[in-house]
């Protein structure tokens, strides 16, 4: 038997549809009652305001993410900087490639979010994990796991921007993931302290 969506599950990928196509402003009630094909107004009975219709999004958003993150992370940390950087360089190329999407959207919710402590720091975690990232920097053996892991993130955060929205590009012939797998693996190293 197939899993049926709730609506509001579906008002909320209808969010991050609209965020990722058109930017924050895309995002409104009424626009989300037209992509499904809702009366009138019936975006607003499950979300009164913007600010709530945003929450929805940005938590919907991070539920995606964490049960994606567990599905291809593996249940222990990487035990070599090699593994490590082809773990991150395929989780980086899954959010570039299918995941886009979230990727996109979460950049476009930014704007809705910046005044907003407790929604700001919910989108952006949503992403990446640093808990899961401070326990990588001490299974490699780095002397300050939760500053590496804090810097790693960073590096990670400006690498996807570069890619969805910056100039970098991928040199014809090799997959994303391999592209990515260099850079990651130098940050890696550098980290954790070995060369």
């Amino acid at each position: 038997m197939a899993h049926r969506r709730s609506r509001r599950d579906l008002i909320c990928e209808a969010a991050l549809e609209l965020a990722a196509e058109g930017g924050n402003h895309a995002l409104t009630h009424q626009a989300i009652d037209a992509r499904l094909g809702l009366a009138r107004g019936s975006t607003s009975y499950y979300y009164r305001t913007r600010r709530a219709l945003v929450s929805a999004a940005v938590a919907h958003l991070t539920a995606r993410s964490r049960e994606r993150f567990h599905a291809v992370v593996p249940s222990a940390p990487p035990s070599s900087i090699d593994e490590a950087a082809g773990v991150i360089a395929a989780e980086l190329e899954m959010l570039l490639g299918e995941r886009r999407r979230d990727v996109l959207a979460r950049y476009a919710l930014m704007a809705d979010v910046f005044g907003d402590d407790e929604l700001r720091a919910d989108l952006a975690s949503c992403l990446f994990s640093r808990p899961a990232a401070s326990a990588l920097m001490d299974a490699l053996g780095a002397a300050d796991a939760t500053g590496a892991a804090g810097d790693l993130v960073g590096l990670l955060e400006g690498l996807v921007f570069d890619v969805a929205i910056g100039a970098r590009v991928f040199d014809p012939g090799t997959s994303p993931a391999e592209s990515l797998r260099v850079p990651v693996r130098r940050w890696i190293e550098a980290l954790v302290g070995r060369h």
